[in-house]
């Protein structure tokens, strides 16, 4: 499981690089994306941010056809009021975000666990036509929220995809996330345009666990091969996610590792043709609490 793909900008119509965080104690809350593609003979660049604290978005960035240089790569680029770096590939990374009015963040994440790939030959990646890779991180830095600047000390993930996502194919797209110091998962879920529910959809799951029993803090993962991923969701009248299960089946195993979540906060949002409807839930992993994501990205009504 793990990926062969460096921290290059791969020669694709689109490739991004993902971050997201959650620290419960905190109740701190976001994510980060960065997106390089080509329209028009040139390239452009993409960012979105969102910063939770408790259940409210106090900060958020969406802003596409940002210009960028032709040279632009991920070891030091700078999109709107959105920065990235690599420290040092596939192991540490920066990310930082300054809203201009008081929110932001400026966090460094440190690979948990190796990179798990999701291949182009996948049937999740030729449906939904991005490759790519997940790490699961712990994350340490600081957050601006409501005036005052915070430590921050929590889990999360980051993420590398490339590709052309087909979304004359696709009727929705899931990525979910659960995080413990001791394990971590990753899903993703691709609908096909026209379906209506999750037996329909393909399904890439990624799983890295710690032979600590019980790790007080966060501590190495390695990968779990999984064969198969089911995933339940419950919604509310908006149809928004709310609850959430996991069964992920390993290779040879007679029984699935199992997770639940419920939603801590979230928010949807407009990008253009598309809508994201992004939360962050509380998780139990196999009996671990923990804190993760789900999202869901669909054409906007």
């Amino acid at each position: 499981m793990t990926a062969t793909a460096d921290e290059a900008v791969h020669e694709a119509s689109g490739d991004s690089i993902a971050f997201s965080f959650g620290d419960p104690s905190a109740q701190l809350y976001g994510l980060a994306r960065l997106g390089l593609s080509r329209a028009d003979g040139g390239r452009q660049g993409s960012a979105l941010a969102l910063l939770f604290a408790g259940r409210e978005p106090v900060a958020v960035l969406a802003r596409g056809a940002v210009a960028v240089p032709e040279d632009a790569g991920w070891e030091r680029i700078e999109l709107d009021a959105l920065r990235a770096t690599v420290e040092a590939p596939l192991k540490r990374w920066t990310v930082s975000f300054d809203a201009g009015d008081g929110g932001g963040f400026a966090l460094e994440f440190s690979a948990l666990g190796g990179a798990a790939a999701l291949q182009a030959d996948d049937p999740v990646a030729r449906l939904g036509g991005m490759a790519g890779y997940e790490q699961p991180c712990s994350v340490r830095g600081t957050v601006r929220a409501g005036g005052r600047v915070r430590g921050f000390d929590g889990l999360g993930q980051r993420g590398h995809s490339w590709g052309d996502a087909g979304w004359d194919r696709i009727g929705l797209a899931r990525t979910v996330a659960a995080w413990t110091p001791a394990s971590s998962t990753a899903v993703t879920a691709i609908r096909p345009a026209g379906a209506t529910d999750h037996a329909s959809e393909s399904t890439w799951a990624a799983l890295w666990e710690s032979d600590a029993e019980e790790p007080r803090r966060a501590a190495t993962q390695s990968a779990v091969a999984i064969r198969d991923c089911r995933l339940s969701t419950t919604y509310d009248g908006d149809g928004h996610a709310r609850r959430a299960g996991l069964e992920l089946w390993s290779s040879g195993a007679d029984w699935p590792r199992r997770a639940s979540g419920e939603v801590l906060c979230g928010s949807s949002l407009e990008l253009g043709e598309l809508r994201l409807d992004c939360a962050f839930f509380r998780w139990q992993l196999e009996g671990r609490a923990g804190v993760g994501r789900y999202d869901i990205v669909r054409r906007a009504a």
